[in-house]
Protein backbone atom coordinates (compact mmCIF):
# COMPACT_ATOMS: atom_id res chain seq x y z
CA UNK A 1 0.00 0.00 0.00
CA UNK A 2 2.89 2.36 0.78
CA UNK A 3 4.28 2.23 -2.74
CA UNK A 4 0.91 3.15 -4.27
CA UNK A 5 0.59 6.22 -2.03
CA UNK A 6 4.19 7.24 -2.75
CA UNK A 7 3.65 6.78 -6.47
CA UNK A 8 0.52 8.93 -6.39
CA UNK A 9 2.33 11.72 -4.48
CA UNK A 10 5.30 11.56 -6.84
CA UNK A 11 3.05 11.65 -9.91
CA UNK A 12 1.30 14.74 -8.51
CA UNK A 13 4.68 16.37 -7.79
CA UNK A 14 5.72 15.63 -11.39
CA UNK A 15 2.51 17.22 -12.67
CA UNK A 16 3.26 20.39 -10.65
CA UNK A 17 6.82 20.54 -12.01
CA UNK A 18 5.51 20.19 -15.58
CA UNK A 19 3.08 23.03 -14.90
CA UNK A 20 5.93 25.26 -13.67
CA UNK A 21 7.91 24.42 -16.80
CA UNK A 22 4.98 25.39 -19.03
CA UNK A 23 4.92 28.90 -17.51
CA UNK A 24 8.55 29.53 -18.44
CA UNK A 25 9.35 32.72 -20.33
CA UNK A 26 12.38 33.54 -22.45
CA UNK A 27 15.58 31.76 -21.46
CA UNK A 28 19.27 32.43 -22.09
CA UNK A 29 22.45 30.86 -20.79
CA UNK A 30 25.42 32.81 -19.59
CA UNK A 31 26.53 35.50 -17.18
CA UNK A 32 26.21 39.26 -17.15
CA UNK A 33 29.08 41.32 -15.80
CA UNK A 34 28.87 45.00 -14.88
CA UNK A 35 32.03 46.96 -15.61
CA UNK A 36 33.14 50.46 -14.72
CA UNK A 37 36.20 52.28 -15.97
CA UNK A 38 38.12 54.70 -13.79
CA UNK A 39 40.54 57.14 -15.40
CA UNK A 40 42.60 60.03 -14.15
CA UNK A 41 41.87 63.34 -15.78
CA UNK A 42 44.82 65.53 -16.72
CA UNK A 43 44.65 69.18 -17.51
CA UNK A 44 47.60 71.40 -18.10
CA UNK A 45 50.13 68.84 -16.86
CA UNK A 46 48.41 68.42 -13.50
CA UNK A 47 46.37 65.43 -12.44
CA UNK A 48 42.80 66.31 -11.55
CA UNK A 49 40.22 64.05 -9.91
CA UNK A 50 39.41 60.56 -11.14
CA UNK A 51 36.56 60.12 -13.58
CA UNK A 52 34.39 57.01 -13.58
CA UNK A 53 32.65 55.82 -16.72
CA UNK A 54 29.94 53.22 -16.97
CA UNK A 55 28.35 51.01 -16.04
CA UNK A 56 28.97 48.85 -19.07
CA UNK A 57 27.33 45.43 -19.31
CA UNK A 58 28.79 42.33 -20.90
CA UNK A 59 26.97 39.05 -21.50
CA UNK A 60 29.27 36.03 -21.71
CA UNK A 61 28.14 32.58 -22.87
CA UNK A 62 29.40 29.47 -24.67
CA UNK A 63 28.63 28.74 -28.32
CA UNK A 64 30.02 25.54 -29.84
CA UNK A 65 32.58 25.28 -27.03
CA UNK A 66 33.85 28.84 -27.51
CA UNK A 67 33.32 31.74 -25.12
CA UNK A 68 31.40 34.61 -26.67
CA UNK A 69 31.13 38.08 -25.12
CA UNK A 70 28.48 40.60 -26.18
CA UNK A 71 28.19 44.20 -24.99
CA UNK A 72 24.69 45.12 -23.81
CA UNK A 73 22.83 48.37 -23.27
CA UNK A 74 21.19 49.06 -19.90
CA UNK A 75 17.78 48.00 -21.24
CA UNK A 76 19.19 44.83 -22.73
CA UNK A 77 20.92 44.01 -19.44
CA UNK A 78 17.60 43.93 -17.55
CA UNK A 79 15.91 41.75 -20.18
CA UNK A 80 18.86 39.37 -20.56
CA UNK A 81 19.34 39.07 -16.79
CA UNK A 82 15.67 38.06 -16.45
CA UNK A 83 16.13 35.43 -19.20
CA UNK A 84 19.28 34.09 -17.49
CA UNK A 85 17.44 33.84 -14.16
CA UNK A 86 14.60 32.05 -15.94
CA UNK A 87 17.10 29.61 -17.46
CA UNK A 88 18.45 28.79 -13.99
CA UNK A 89 14.89 28.13 -12.80
CA UNK A 90 14.32 25.80 -15.78
CA UNK A 91 17.54 23.91 -15.00
CA UNK A 92 16.45 23.48 -11.35
CA UNK A 93 13.00 22.23 -12.39
CA UNK A 94 14.51 19.75 -14.86
CA UNK A 95 16.94 18.50 -12.22
CA UNK A 96 14.02 17.90 -9.84
CA UNK A 97 12.09 16.16 -12.63
CA UNK A 98 15.05 13.84 -13.35
CA UNK A 99 15.35 12.86 -9.69
CA UNK A 100 11.61 12.31 -9.35
CA UNK A 101 11.45 10.38 -12.64
CA UNK A 102 14.13 8.00 -11.40
CA UNK A 103 12.19 7.36 -8.20
CA UNK A 104 8.95 6.75 -10.15
CA UNK A 105 10.72 4.44 -12.61
CA UNK A 106 12.18 2.41 -9.74
CA UNK A 107 8.75 2.07 -8.13
CA UNK A 108 6.98 1.15 -11.40
CA UNK A 109 9.49 -1.38 -12.69
CA UNK A 110 11.00 -4.52 -11.31
CA UNK A 111 14.76 -4.79 -11.34
CA UNK A 112 17.02 -7.77 -11.92
CA UNK A 113 16.70 -10.32 -9.15
CA UNK A 114 19.93 -10.82 -7.29
CA UNK A 115 21.16 -14.33 -6.68
CA UNK A 116 22.08 -15.39 -3.22
CA UNK A 117 25.67 -16.34 -2.63
CA UNK A 118 26.04 -19.99 -1.95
Amino acid sequence: MGNGVNLKKMTEAMRKLKSKLMRTGLIAQGTITERRIERRRRRGGRTKSNAEYGPYYQWTFKRKGKTVTVNLSGRQEKTFRKAIDENRNVENIISEMRDLSLEILNLKTEGVKKRKRG
